[in-house]
């Protein structure tokens, strides 16, 4: 997997990869054609007392010198450009992928193993890659080049070479064999230590508030023991790899010297062919040494790629679809829909079907939502009740599809949204979320999320919309008052109410709200309401909500339970069919100490 997916992200630099290869041929060259003229110079030139020929052997070795640095030095340049420019187009990948997956394909991965997927795994590519710029390409050529001219220096001393060769690569198979388990094990581990510590980064003020400090240092210091274990294993494997390599270098340069001295003494080899003979040795056992460095990274490359393509495979739900059906088993795909497929851009009317719909998480033993059917039309406001856990976030996210359903069809202006183009769909469609999200920047910056052209004027109408303009205004840079990532600093009210106003930027034919009015008092919910009445007049309208007041005036209201739509109807009409419905208002509105 390694291996191609390398190749793939070489596709686009081969020029680049050719001049690598042709520059560390040129610098490799040059370091075999050095030892045999060094031979040269102490058999030809210092033994034989010719002053001329060491001074031009000198001379072509200073040419081949500079040549090898310029060669180094481009191939490096060359080797480290083409490496960072996998690494973004590795970033770029993963984040459109991420981009295009549905809540429950994110949710398979986990947002912290993402993020190290994203990064950690991405430098390891990157990292393998610069290796292998630097030294794979030129391990061979050094390697067999050295066994060549080794021979021809003396072809019965190269014996030395069959038997140290296949003992370093039997050291450098036991190796990698060892690493990829660890490895493999090793990258779980940062997942592992990534997500405790966003979770307790995140959880900061309940783990406070419950006294919990010293079980998540201990949980936190556990998780830490044991990715310090397995690091430590893993770099014990690695360091262990050299010593066994110089026992073997060091013998073989022992054996060398004394069978080399033998040679010299029966008069079969010159002193200056046995300086050669050395250094072709030491430049075999280089190259083999290079890649085995090469190789000893490659296992937890490999493991990161296997976890990159992990999520590039995936197909994401939101490019496909499923007939409806009865049971959340009965789910058949259909071709995604193509980009080059002219979409209706503007169905007519905004309506809301749904038709039969269900809902299952993946290896989840029970639907969130089981044959759900309603319709909604323009002009109207259809409410959401029930107790935590009932389905009304999940039901609201198939519209926009954040989520896709399991079965059935979802149907907006009388289109299956699976037959809409998602950028297209969600172009109409405008969601104040359940949990109020802002982004680092500014409070302009986040109000022109919906509508990126809009001016000044109409981000303070929607703020008075939002009932928002009052607090915007006592901030001393106004629009430009900077907002920390997630809205720390605001309180739960402000920020769902910079997020309501967010919403009322853009026109839309559908908006959908989420739980939106949970952290307003009531008079304030009031307020907005009433203010946005009109705005949302012509539009359908979806609303979450848990409190009675806020959906006693909805045209329609649904009740959900366990994932089931076991009502619908006006306030009024529930209050006198819906056990359930006239239970929650009993409990919010005291209608049984009603007279």
């Amino acid at each position: 997997m390694l291996i191609g997916l390398m190749l793939r992200l070489l596709a686009g630099h081969r020029a680049a990869v050719w001049a690598i290869v042709i520059l560390q041929v040129v610098q490799t060259a040059g370091n075999l054609m050095l030892p045999t003229l060094n031979a040269s110079i102490i058999d030809d030139g210092i033994l034989a007392g010719q002053p001329g020929v060491i001074l031009g052997l000198g001379g072509w070795m200073l040419v081949l010198t500079a040549v090898q640095a310029a060669a180094a030095l481009g191939a490096g340049y060359l080797g480290a450009g083409v490496a960072m420019k996998i690494g973004h187009r590795l970033r770029r990948e993963l984040f459109a992928q991420v981009q295009a997956m549905s809540s429950q394909e994110i949710g398979t991965f986990g947002t912290p193993s993402l993020v190290t997927r994203a990064t950690n795994d991405v430098q390891q590519i990157q990292t393998f890659a610069v290796l292998v710029f630097t030294m794979l390409a030129a391990a061979p050529v050094m390697g067999i080049g050295g066994i060549i001219l080794a021979v021809q220096q003396n072809a019965a001393l190269s014996a030395v070479v069959i038997v140290i060769v296949p003992v370093l690569v039997l050291i450098m198979y036991l190796i990698v064999r060892r690493l990829i388990p660890l490895y493999r094990q090793g990258q779980a581990l940062i997942d592992s230590i990534t997500r405790i510590l966003r979770e307790q980064i995140i959880g900061a003020n309940v783990i406070r508030g419950f006294v919990r400090q010293r079980h998540e240092v201990a949980r936190f210091a556990e998780a830490n023991r044991r990715l310090t274990r397995n690091n430590l294993e893993s770099a014990l494997v690695v360091a262990g790899m050299l010593p066994m390599i110089m026992i073997v270098v060091n013998l073989s340069s022992v054996a060398v010297v004394w069978f080399g001295g033998h040679l010299i003494s029966s008069g079969s080899m010159q002193v200056g062919a046995l300086t050669a003979f050395i250094a072709y040795i030491l430049q075999i056992l280089l190259a083999i040494m290079m890649a085995m460095y090469v190789f000893s990274t490659a296992p937890r490359a490999a493991v990161c790629a296997e976890r990159i393509q992990d999520v590039l495979d995936v197909a994401p739900a939101l490019a496909v679809g499923a007939e409806p059906g009865p049971r959340p088993s009965a789910v058949v795909r259909q071709p995604a829909a193509r980009p080059d497929v002219a979409q209706p851009p503007h169905p007519e009317g905004g309506g809301v079907q749904f038709s039969h719909v269900w809902f299952a998480y993946p290896g989840a033993e029970s639907p969130v939502l089981a044959d759900i059917s309603f319709s909604a039309r323009p002009g109207t406001v259809t409410a959401i009740i029930g107790a935590t856990g009932s389905g009304k976030s999940t039901l609201l996210n198939l519209l926009p599809r954040f989520l896709t359903a399991t079965s059935g069809e979802v149907r907006f202006g009388g289109t299956d949204v699976r037959g809409l183009l998602p950028d297209r769909l969600r172009q109409r469609i405008s969601v104040v979320p359940q949990h109020s999200y802002l982004f680092s920047g500014t409070v302009a910056s986040n109000l022109r999320m919906a509508a990126p052209d809009a001016t000044d004027d109409q981000l303070w109408q929607a703020l008075q919309l939002a009932q928002a303009e009052d607090f915007v205004r006592g901030f001393p840079e106004g629009l430009q008052a900077a907002v920390a990532q997630g809205g720390a600093g605001l309180s739960g009210g402000q920020r769902q109410r910079l997020c309501i106003a967010r919403a009322m930027l853009r026109s839309a034919d559908l908006y959908l709200f989420d739980d939106s009015f949970s952290a307003l008092d009531y008079a304030t919910e009031a307020a907005v309401r009433h203010a946005l009445a009109p705005r949302l007049e012509a539009a359908t309208v979806l609303m979450v909500a848990e409190r009675i007041p806020t959906i006693m005036g909805a045209d329609r209201i649904l009740v959900l339970e366990d994932g089931r739509l076991v009502a619908q109807g006006t306030h009024a009409e529930l209050l006198a069919s819906s056990p359930t419905y006239r239970e929650i208002a009993e409990f919010q509105l005291a209608l049984n100490e009603q007279p």
